[in-house]
């Protein structure tokens, strides 16, 4: 046994040195390979460290030049912003400037006035000195004569100036006094007539719920300026729940106004451009409606007229007369006309034709193409309706000679429909050709493309071209038509002229 040991041992002793030496090289050969990994790692980190850098920095180079841009976009707004305000106050201080300028011119056309009457009074003392001297050289009469002729002469001109003062203070008086029966007359007219302006020039219309309300005003009010811009009408918004007041002078803006209302609401999109498109879609409709409206009088009288004169008939519908409606007017003298033809065996539809049509020139007079009457009977000629029917329509009030029967039984048929208790309201007429007159000489001035008279005639809203007026002439253009209304028509109290100048761009994406 130790026999075999010992010859063994060396064996044994070589295996164990190998073994060592064997994993001495796995360790150190694991140890370069972790050595390796190691090294892989950290250079794979490396590269993900700087590429995370790079993309770190260009995010934050992107972030500033985004912020610089937004700075940019600010900057170029306020400065925007700022330059407006400097032209504005540049405007303000041309218009103080220039009333500066008339105030002193003013001023030294007073002291000149001034200077002018303090020469003729002194010239007039003169002239009272040297004739006393004269006298009292011709006279020949003692003092106390002399005194008390020239006390006779002063009674007598004073007696001769206080019949003249006396004749202008009566004058004065008497205008006086007739201006001012004009103004209480003008001012009981506006209170008496403000209960019936008000029922003949509102319409209401129902909303589903108050929160329509503010989607009718829309942003900033832009939504309600729009609408009253484009339909020509005061929307007035309170605190009545449920319900928007449409206020205008004129039936037809207010029927349109009513139903593009109605159609925004059930439509629900309520923006500018949307309001345009639902108000030109509204007048077409409306515009139909009148032709509809013309066709069915025509049925209902049992006459026969040429389709073209549809519209005209169907246009009265929205037009009154002292607060009485043309269309249901003319129905309504057609009528009795057709009764008096019968009664006196003439042409009984000739009768109801002229009195259909004896007021059809209201819808379409404009200034300066003469009375309602004239333009009608103009209108039945082109069309080729009879001499009669010409004639009864151009001489129902007067203006020209009556040539036959029928012309005597419109002027009576017209007489019985305006007299009716109830039928007209004189002062209701006299407000809306106020209204009239103002829209009318605002659209007179070149540039103005319309206008609307509002708050019962107390603003006139006036719409200009912004490629024709610019913002100096827009000043000098609202002074000239408060001038021109205050020097043509009278009024109580004061009106507001409010213009308004805007660009539109419009362009399509093909």
């Amino acid at each position: 046994m130790w026999n075999i040991f010992i010859y063994s041992f060396p064996s044994l002793l070589v295996g164990l040195v190998a073994g060592y030496f064997a994993r001495i090289w796995i360790a150190r050969y694991r140890l370069e390979s972790a050595e390796e990994k190691v090294k892989e790692i950290l250079e794979n980190a490396i590269r993900e460290a700087e590429a995370r850098k790079k993309e770190i920095l260009l995010e934050a180079k992107d972030k500033v030049i985004e912020e610089r841009k937004q700075l940019d976009r600010e900057f170029r707004e306020r400065n925007f912003e700022l330059q407006q305000a400097q032209r504005r106050l540049v405007q303000k201080e041309d218009a103080l400037d220039k009333r500066i300028e008339s105030l002193e011119r003013r001023e030294r056309e007073l002291e000149a006035e001034e200077k002018e009457i303090k020469r003729k009074s002194e010239e007039m003392q003169k002239a009272y000195e040297h004739h006393l001297k004269e006298l009292e050289k011709v006279a020949h009469m003692t003092a106390e004569e002399a005194k008390q002729q020239l006390m006779n002469e002063m009674i007598e001109e004073a007696q001769r100036d206080s019949i003249k003062t006396i004749k202008k203070i009566e004058d004065e008086a008497k205008d006086q006094a007739e201006q001012k029966a004009r103004e209480f007359i003008v001012a009981a007219i506006q209170r008496n007539a403000a209960e019936v302006t008000a029922e003949r020039t509102i319409t209401t219309v129902t909303l589903p719920n108050d929160e329509m309300k503010g989607r009718i005003i829309g942003r900033e009010g832009r939504n309600i300026r729009a609408f009253e811009s484009i339909a020509g009408v005061d929307l007035i918004i309170d605190d009545t729940p449920e319900v928007v007041v449409i206020s205008s002078f004129d039936p037809y803006r207010r029927e349109i106004a009513k139903q593009s209302l109605e159609r925004l609401i059930v439509d629900g999109r309520i923006h500018p451009a949307r309001i345009e498109e639902i108000v030109m879609k509204a007048e077409k409709d409306i515009s139909q409606e009148m032709i509809e409206a013309g066709k069915q009088a025509c049925i209902d009288l049992k006459i026969s007229l040429p389709r073209e004169l549809y519209p005209y008939i169907g246009r009265l519908k929205y037009r009154t007369s002292y607060g009485q409606n043309v269309y249901y007017h003319s129905i309504e003298v057609a009528n009795f006309a057709g009764m008096i033809a019968g009664e006196l065996k003439s042409n009984v539809d000739h009768a109801k034709i002229a009195g259909l049509l004896h007021d059809i020139g209201k819808g379409i007079k404009t200034i300066g193409e003469g009375v309602h009457s004239t333009v009608g009977a103009e209108v039945a000629h082109k069309y080729g309706l009879p001499d009669n029917i010409v004639n009864a329509i151009a001489a129902h009030h007067g203006e020209t000679e009556v040539k036959y029967v029928e012309a005597s039984i419109i002027m009576a048929a017209d007489a019985i429909s305006a007299s009716r208790p109830g039928a007209r309201r004189e002062s209701f007429e006299e407000y809306l050709k106020r209204l009239q007159n103002l829209e009318t000489i605002a659209t007179s001035f070149q540039g103005v493309e319309k206008a609307y008279a509002i708050q019962a005639g107390r603003e006139v809203r006036v719409f200009v071209s912004s490629e024709v007026v610019d913002d100096e002439a827009a000043y000098i253009i609202a002074k000239d038509i408060a001038k021109k209304i205050e020097n043509e028509m009278k009024y109580p109290g004061q009106i507001k002229i409010t213009l308004i100048r805007e660009t539109r761009v419009v362009e399509y994406a093909k």
